[in-house]
């Protein structure tokens, strides 16, 4: 039948004689370029064959070991991290949010109390307060006394105000600059304000020792915290970040206090991570609401996005375009779906299987700050004359903030992939040219003897196959028993 058919043609076309198979083994072993094992086939001396058996065969095993040992280091990812100085001509200069640390004016209201938990409420949000249970019942009562009442306008208006008479001077690389060129923003002190928002062309220093000056006056008579929920320092604190970056005061801000003179030396740092595996990073994450990617803008919208959906609303302190949420709704649900975020970690930060993971690249400013007291006696005769006020209203109501950069250069933290995969590959030929003396012109020959080895067995397996049955009419296509039987026999 057909399988009949098939077994005299492998029998005569693909299957070799015995002889010419050892033949081909003998010519392999005497040819190939794997080193070693010419000397095993060729040589006639038994102990040599040994010996040769036994160096080809340790040679071996080192080269499995070393290439399973680089394959194993390669998978674990690892990284390398590099530092590099940069020096300049010129350098951008940071952003810079300055706040008063006395968030509202005490002439605004009568219940200043009430304000403070109010606004301790809604900025909950960016930083966690704990919110005492002797004023919930004041602070129930006075939220339905005044459900039209909007602490966004309250704290805008009445909150920390920024003009010629808080900014006594602005100076910029030895140009005026105005309260117009500060950007007001929402953060947990109230009304802060940026100045370089707009991370102007310009706004460049091309000398070390050069940047902002500032002189504030944070008018203490004007704007008091409550000392018994824990405000009792008066002065300006600041927070230098990149100009595409939201400030962050959390942890991050420097305060100057009332009567000082800050110095302030800036450096420029770029940290670049290796995506996941080898980093945590994840380069396709993209924010809605802000140019660039950062934990703490990442962070902002994963809140606001579970506020919304939870409480159909939005705070105003956080991005979005959604329908803003008013007291009521701040104290009934904003703040506890806050505490909700934090206690299910619904926001997480760091690892790459986190809600916010690391950036990619990113851009700090360490600083470095001495204080010294605010000027001396003819200082202050001088701003006294020019203010109209006297000495001890200058010392307990002047801060003065000289913001430069320690040098014209940056530094660039890289972190770089210990092993790449052309890396891999020379080490694995390394080892196998070293100990082997293989090449992958070796490889391509032990593939092709391989190859030629599994379709000679494959051949003999399929010449072990049974007879195929007949369907047909065993006494018209098949010979009886006896005629079986006969042929078998011849």
């Amino acid at each position: 039948g057909i399988l009949e058919k098939i077994r005299l043609y492998l029998i005569k076309k693909l299957l070799p004689r015995l002889e010419d198979r050892r033949k081909y083994h003998h010519e392999f072993a005497s040819s190939t370029s794997f080193h070693g094992l010419h000397n095993i086939v060729q040589t006639r001396s038994k102990t040599r064959k040994v010996l040769w058996l036994l160096v080809v065969a340790g040679c071996l095993a080192v080269v499995i070991w070393q290439i399973c040992s680089r394959f194993i280091y390669y998978f674990s990812w690892p990284t390398t991290t590099t530092v590099v100085v940069q020096y300049v001509e010129n350098v951008k200069f940071p952003a810079v949010t300055f706040c008063n640390l006395n968030r509202f004016q005490t002439h605004a209201v009568s219940n200043l109390r009430i304000i403070f938990v109010i606004w301790n409420i809604v900025s909950g949000v960016l930083q966690k307060f704990a919110m005492e249970d002797k004023y919930s019942q004041e602070l129930y009562d006075f939220l339905h006394g005044n459900q039209n009442f909007s602490i966004k306008e309250f704290t805008k208006k009445n909150g920390f105000y920024l003009n010629s008479s808080t900014l006594l001077e602005c100076e910029f690389f030895g140009k005026p600059c105005y309260p117009q060129d500060f950007e007001h923003v929402f953060t947990e002190y109230g009304n802060c304000f940026t100045f370089n928002h707009n991370d102007l062309p310009a706004r460049r220093v091309s000398l070390s020792g050069r940047g902002l000056h500032l002189l504030f006056d944070v008018q203490q008579e004007k704007f008091t915290d409550e000392p018994a929920l824990g405000h009792t320092d008066a002065g300006i604190t600041f927070v230098i970040h990149s100009p595409k970056e939201l400030p962050r005061f959390d942890g991050l801000g420097l305060l100057t206090p009332v009567g000082t003179h800050a110095q302030v030396a800036i450096r420029q740092l770029k940290s670049i991570i290796q995506e996941y595996p080898w980093g945590e990073c994840k380069p396709d994450i993209k924010l809605q609401y802000h140019k660039i990617y950062s934990t703490n803008g990442c962070l902002q919208e994963c809140k606001a996005r579970y506020i919304q959906d939870w409480c159909g609303c939005l705070p105003f302190i956080l991005p979005g375009n959604g329908t803003e949420c008013d007291l009521l709704k701040f104290y009934n649900c904003v703040y506890p779906a806050v505490y909700d975020i934090e206690i299910k970690g619904l926001c997480t930060v760091g690892t790459h299987n986190s809600t916010c993971p690391t950036p990619c690249e990113e851009t700090d400013y360490p600083t470095t700050i001495t204080y010294s007291s605010f000027g001396g006696e003819k200082a202050i005769k001088h701003f006294s004359t020019k203010l109209k006020k006297s000495p001890e209203y200058i010392r307990q109501n002047l801060v003065r903030i000289d913001i430069k950069y320690h040098d014209l250069s940056y530094k660039i933290t890289q972190q770089q992939k210990a092993l790449t995969i052309s890396e891999l590959l020379a080490d694995v030929g390394g080892q196998l040219g070293l100990f082997c003396g293989a090449s992958m012109i070796t490889i391509i020959e032990l593939l092709e003897y391989i190859f030629t080895n599994f379709c000679w067995m494959c051949i003999f397996l399929l010449l072990k196959v049974p007879e195929m049955p007949q369907w047909n009419n065993p006494s018209q296509n098949q010979p009886t028993h006896k005629e079986k039987k006969g042929i078998q026999e011849c």
